[in-house]
């Protein structure tokens, strides 16, 4: 890159939400960009995560959506857009408004997200929209309205420095939030007396730096809780003071937590000894931090589990102070920016909801609004499930996938086939819901994008563009601008730049309000008057950004005042519920969901960087060996899941991290990327009453081996467009792609014409090598042009085939050495070789067996020693646990 042609341009990272800042050096002529943490950034002060570190990786333009496409040819902005506002008039004067609905996203920035609640909610006149950010945090959303009557997030990051003790709740934050979890492994090593407890039925990297790991049974957490509370009740371990003082509601709080600790580890499946430890260290600690996340949140019973984490902080008073209170970590880079501006079915802007008259009367006179909704709409599932049913008759998606993520994902593949009108806007041009699109129109992408975000710990930072937009593409803020004004609200709809929409958002946020004496928390009145110049320099900054707070405010509820009518927080009584839909005797396992370190969400970016796929290349299920024994499933092999609502393949890992009588599978696979990999399409569908959050962390299955009559894999130069196996996976590299392939149909010994369809004809400088053996069923093919490899292709009748590492290396060559020919079709590196085994460390692509080999020759017997030598752990940490297991 040439240094005289770049320019330094500091935005925010899409993926978690953390909101790591980060410094990209830019050359805007030939687009190449260059990533780094921001050291100034408050979140992370100058560290990222592996999938934050590879974001340059992710701008090509292949793929990309380039124009507006109406019923799949191309057209131009004024068309589509026509045809988007004449469809939903059509579809309201005939049905009426809540016969027409939006479904957003995490992935929009505030200022896109206020203006498609303001057309849905203030001039459509019906509350029809809903984000997927009902599927990860609304139950945090729930509880903490219920407790401190308004959405607020108490504590920061900076607390991590100061707490004594850390309980991780239902959270992976190794994997899912890893530079919060850095820095809290940076905190406990500084001080050695710090404690902390992770509670999660696996066994995850977060247990790594664990004094105390809880695996407790699926679902159980508001027992524990409410057995922690009892506890320390029995204790005299409670605030009488500020109990009296600041809370309403204790006394049935802690009739319905009366379960002692026998009562508690039966009912948990733990040892009562450690469940003893847990609760004296929470005694016995002041500055006690609970981090908890979708663990706790996807549940039929989440909310409930919320609030009896947050009883317990509110009866020790550790709430609002520095090192102490209930935490959410957001899954979501702007989950929190949504709930500003209303984003769920059940909100208005800022902060305000429909269960006030006078909120939905305020928002009104302020946006002008003659037709404002008066009741929630549709949440996610039950959104799709009216579409399914007819009630809803067009749907406009912007930056999700619905047809991965949301459960029973099939019901909504279903319902988008028979739903008169789909809009979907993306930046990408296939995605598994794109395929259902009436009408595409592309949004811009991150380095794109320019706007704001809200992080964790309610801290605003800016998401700056870095390139300009690729081919047509517009931020979405415009084209929810421009639908509106062809429905005839442009009066309402005047903007011009993402600034004016944040001014407006601002000013809403202050109007009427006095956040000081308890009316609303989320004010940032102090940057209503923000001129463009400012907005651009705009530095991260916490709200409430008011007059009594011009710099913003860290903490909250520090003084006992709450946002309630009293004043006070209030205490929930929790009767413990077990999950809806429990294992029986058809479906007798229960499926736990997650995310992984190196993918996000239904990987339309982290897929397209190579380094992201090589350390969980395939869709797998995570099986305890005697659940493996008990099915007849052996490690790396394929395996069948099946529930109520669907199934899907994927490849077994036997660990014992995982509980028996559970299974876990990843949520990220997609249509694009694999034939029979969609979680989603299990996921049962079960929602908690409060939240409306779907139950995705327990889900009844059962499962078989699934074997194959052939296995077989294909790395290739040129991408290739694979039919008829019944199981494919997807994997890009560098300079490759890798295709993991089974199936129960076989061309029998025509591999070779096989072969020649989907590869087409290379011309005579090809060459061939093929070995054959029919009657053992194996097949093998190498190709080349002038000696640079092309193509290779190995087949066996069970799972007998050769690692991937050392021939996935072969395609950063030029050319291939002699030696290197005449070892092709052993799938094994000629000798003296070096094969650097799986992908441990992602962030400097440092394999497993190069890992084995420093340790064994040099000796190494610390992680930070392995970093001093490979670099392996010294970015994100994410591999740390991983490296230390190699060091046993």
């Amino acid at each position: 890159m040439d240094a005289l042609a770049t320019e330094t341009i500091k935005t925010t990272c899409p993926y978690c939400g953390v909101g790591c800042g980060i410094e990209a050096q830019v050359n805007a002529q030939t687009r190449q960009v260059r990533i780094q943490g921001d050291p100034e950034h408050p979140a992370n002060f100058g560290r990222l995560c592996s999938k934050g570190s590879a974001l340059a990786d992710t701008l090509e333009l292949k793929d990309r959506l380039l124009q507006p496409r109406i019923q799949g040819r191309d057209s131009s902005w004024d068309e589509a857009l026509g045809f988007v506002a004449g469809g939903f008039l059509g579809m309201i004067a005939k049905y009426g408004p809540e016969s027409v609905a939006i479904y957003g996203s995490g992935q929009l920035l505030t200022e896109d997200y206020y203006v498609a609640n303001k057309l849905m909610k203030g001039f459509i006149g019906s509350a029809n929209i809903d984000t997927n950010s009902r599927l990860c945090m609304s139950s945090s959303v729930a509880g903490h309205k219920r407790a401190f009557g308004a959405d607020t997030v108490p504590g920061c990051y900076d607390d991590y420095e100061q707490a004594e003790l850390f309980v991780l709740v239902g959270s992976n934050a190794a994997w899912c939030h890893p530079v919060s979890f850095q820095r809290i492994r940076a905190a406990r090593e500084a001080n050695p007396a710090v404690k902390v407890v992770v509670i999660d039925p696996r066994r995850t990297a977060t247990c790594d730096i664990a004094d105390l790991h809880l695996p407790l049974a699926s679902g159980s957490d508001a027992l524990l809780f409410n057995g922690l509370l009892h506890y320390l009740h029995e204790q005299d371990a409670i605030s009488h003071r500020y109990i009296d003082a600041h809370t309403e509601g204790f006394a049935a709080a802690l009739r319905a937590a009366a379960a002692g600790i026998d009562q508690v580890a039966a009912g948990c499946r733990l040892d009562p000894d450690d469940v003893r430890r847990f609760y004296s260290w929470f005694a016995g600690h002041e500055k006690v931090m609970s981090l908890y996340s979708q663990g706790v949140n996807q549940s039929s019973s989440g909310t409930d589990k919320v609030n009896a984490i947050i009883n317990c902080h509110l009866a020790t008073g550790r709430i609002g102070r520095p090192g102490m209170g209930p935490f959410s970590l957001t899954g979501q880079p702007n989950a929190m920016g949504g709930r500003e501006v209303g984003g769920l079915s059940h909100q208005l802007a800022a902060h305000m909801d429909f269960s006030s008259a006078a909120d939905i009367e305020r928002v009104a006179r302020f946006w002008g609004s003659p037709n404002i909704a008066r009741k929630p709409g549709y949440s996610a599932v039950e959104l799709f499930d009216a579409i399914d049913e007819g009630k809803v008759k067009a749907v406009w998606i912007m930056a999700t996938n619905p047809v991965v993520s949301l459960p029973d994902a099939d019901k909504v593949k279903r319902a988008l086939q028979r739903c008169p009108l789909v809009v979907v806007s993306d930046c990408m041009a296939r995605t598994d819901t794109a395929a259902f699109a009436h009408v595409l129109l592309p949004a811009q992408g991150w380095s794109e994008k320019d706007g704001t975000v809200t992080n964790s710990e309610r801290r605003i930072s800016r998401q700056r563009a870095l390139l300009d937009p690729a081919g047509e593409a517009r931020p979405d803020w415009w084209i929810i601008t421009q639908v509106a004004r062809r429905m005839g609200f442009g009066q309402a709809f005047p903007y011009q730049s993402a600034v004016e929409i944040f001014r407006e958002h601002a000013a809403l946020s202050g109007y009427e309000n006095d956040c000081e004496h308890g009316r609303r928390d989320f004010d940032i009145s102090a940057l209503a008057d923000l001129q463009p110049a400012a907005y651009e320099q705009l530095q991260p900054i916490q709200w409430p950004v008011n007059q009594a707070h011009a710099q913003g405010r860290a903490r909250l509820f520090g003084d006992g005042r709450f946002f309630t009518d009293s004043g006070k927080a209030r205490f929930i009584a929790v009767t413990p519920r077990a999950p809806v839909n429990p294992p029986d005797q058809d479906y007798p396992l229960i499926l736990n969901t997650g995310r992984l370190r190196d993918q996000w969400h239904t990987m339309t970016r982290t897929a397209i960087a190579a380094r992201l796929n090589q350390h969980r290349p395939e869709p797998f299920v995570e099986v305890h060996p005697d659940d493996a024994r008990r099915y007849g499933l052996e490690n790396k092999s394929l395996a069948r899941l099946e529930s109520r609502w669907g199934a899907m393949i994927a490849r077994v890992q036997v660990s014992d991290g995982q509980q028996s009588g559970s299974v876990f599978v990843p949520m990220h696979w997609t249509g694009q990327y694999a034939s029979q990999g969609r979680m989603g399409v299990l996921i049962n569908p079960a929602l908690d009453p409060v939240s409306k959050q779907p139950e995705s962390k327990h889900t009844p299955v059962r499962i078989r081996a699934w074997q194959p009559r052939w296995q077989g894999f294909m790395l290739s130069r040129a991408e290739q467009a694979i039919d008829g196996p019944e199981y494919w996976v997807k994997i890009k590299g560098k300079q490759f792609y890798r295709y993991e392939l089974a199936g129960d149909t076989t061309p029998g010994e025509d591999w070779p014409a096989w072969l020649r369809q989907h590869l087409g004809d290379a011309g005579t400088a090809a060459k061939w090598q093929e070995f054959q053996d029919t009657g053992a069923g194996s097949y093998r093919m190498a190709q080349a042009v002038d000696n640079r490899l092309e193509t290779v292709f190995f087949v066996s009748t069970d799972n007998g085939l050769p690692e991937r590492s050392w021939l996935t290396g072969l395609f950063n060559k030029p050319q291939l050495a002699p030696e290197e020919i005449t070892a092709l079709l052993t799938g094994m590196p000629p000798l003296g070789t070096p094969d650097t085994g799986a992908v441990v460390c992602s962030c400097f692509n440092v394999g497993e067996k190069t890992l084995r080999s420093a340790i064994r020759e040099k000796g190494l017997k610390t992680h930070q020693e392995v970093g001093r030598c490979l670099k392996a752990g010294t970015n994100c940490g994410s591999c740390i646990p991983e490296i230390k297991a190699l060091l046993l």
